[in-house]
């Protein structure tokens, strides 16, 4: 029997091991599946399977950058304990080398890598979360010590990278949601409105108030709410006497993104 691509996806999905080792089994079992089963049993990777229900929790961040991009992989695992093993860490290096050498195109790959090279020796799920090149004129990045949190910051050309990787360390403390105040949207703001009339109105005082009363107190603090969740105008970690805007000057970030496990 051929072996066709409806085969492979089917043993894939009853099995939940990677597409190019289902393939193999198929091959090998001239297109029967339930022999492909016994044949990836007798290789081991039926264990691998059973484990690709189990919850991934754990995990790791790797990037890796050059100045006009940044490769950024994260797996998820299931215990602590693997996810700040040096195998895990070795197997990030290569998943986010194999990103820079194949493209973000490459990610269902990856997966396959990862199932039929790794799984098995770790005895884990192991999963692809992140798999994404950002690029810019400048770009920098920062990944926490426990590989668990990191950022990515885009810039105008020319700038200490340096000065952006402490704003990508800053990204990761702060959470920023937006670049700026322009870029929030009405309806946030709106939303944002609503649920402070409602925590105003279920205040024992506050609640005595008319909406019209409550709405204005409401609206001036909405500058104070733009600006806590906007990067460039929290104040910076590493000196909060001074705004991220004034630590880098208004127009410099074009972009960012801040990446969890």
């Amino acid at each position: 029997m051929a072996v066709t691509m409806e085969l492979i996806k089917e043993l894939r999905a009853r099995t939940g091991i990677g597409m190019m080792e289902c393939k193999k089994a198929l091959e090998a079992t001239n297109g029967d599946i339930e022999a492909a089963i016994e044949e990836l049993r007798k290789k081991g990777l039926a264990k691998a399977a059973k484990k690709a229900d189990r919850d991934a929790l754990e995990g790791g961040i790797k990037i890796i950058s050059d100045d006009e991009n940044a490769y950024v992989v994260s797996v998820s695992c299931e215990t602590d304990f693997l996810a700040i093993s040096d195998k895990f860490k070795a197997m990030l290096e290569v998943m986010a080398q194999h990103l820079k050498d194949n493209g973000v195109e490459s990610k269902d790959a990856a997966q396959n890598l990862l199932e039929s090279d790794y799984a098995l020796e770790m005895g884990e799920n192991l999963q692809i979360k992140d798999y994404e090149v950002i690029n810019g004129w400048s770009v920098a990045s920062y990944v926490h010590s426990n590989a668990k949190l990191a950022a990515v910051v885009v810039a105008n050309p020319g700038w200490d990278t340096v000065k952006l990787q402490q704003v990508a360390m800053h990204v990761t403390a702060a959470n920023p949601e937006y670049l700026s105040p322009e870029e929030i949207s009405e309806d946030v703001v709106e939303k944002e409105k609503q649920i402070q009339l409602d925590i105003m109105k279920n205040d024992e005082n506050m609640g005595k108030k008319s909406d019209d009363v409550l709405l204005k107190i409401i609206e001036g603090k909405m500058g104070k709410f733009k600006w806590e969740i906007s990067l460039l105008e929290q104040a910076f970690v590493i000196d909060p006497n001074q705004k991220v805007k004034a630590f880098l000057g208004d127009t410099t970030l074009s972009a960012f993104k801040r990446y969890s496990i």
